[in-house]
């Protein structure tokens, strides 16, 4: 295998450890605005994503893929509508097999989850830090 491979493999890690990070961002937000705050779920809920797409934005810019770009409002807006995206495919997913096939939810939402991991590294990759 090849030095690009590695590379790619490599960011793929990096990558879904700053995922995992930026769950328990989401997880924290959310419980945190709703528990302590007593703000509404949906909003609580919100928050938490957006401020766990951002958390992740900057590990992957500077860790993951080490960007270089100047062009930090178009990468961010590009990994957030990605992310977006993602969060769509993540429902519809669960959807299918869940509400659909009767499937167990936890384990429909694991798979879901890792078809958006898939779906958010190749997405980011080729276009939002173009490696």
């Amino acid at each position: 295998m090849n030095n690009a491979f590695w590379t790619i493999v490599l960011r793929f890690i990096r990558f879904g450890i700053v995922g995992a990070s930026g769950m328990v961002v989401d997880f924290g937000i959310t419980w945190f605005c709703k528990e302590k705050l007593r703000w509404n779920k949906y909003i609580s809920n919100s928050l938490g994503f957006v401020t766990a797409a951002t958390n992740n934005y900057i590990w992957n810019r500077l860790w993951t893929f080490q960007s270089q770009s100047e062009a930090v409002a178009r990468e961010y807006l590009s990994f957030f509508l990605i992310a977006v995206v993602g969060l769509g495919i993540n429902n519809l997913v669960i959807y299918l097999l869940h509400g659909r096939l009767k499937w167990n939810f936890y384990l429909s939402k694991l798979i879901a989850i890792g078809v958006v991991t898939i779906w958010n590294f190749t997405m980011n990759y080729v276009f939002t830090f173009r490696a």
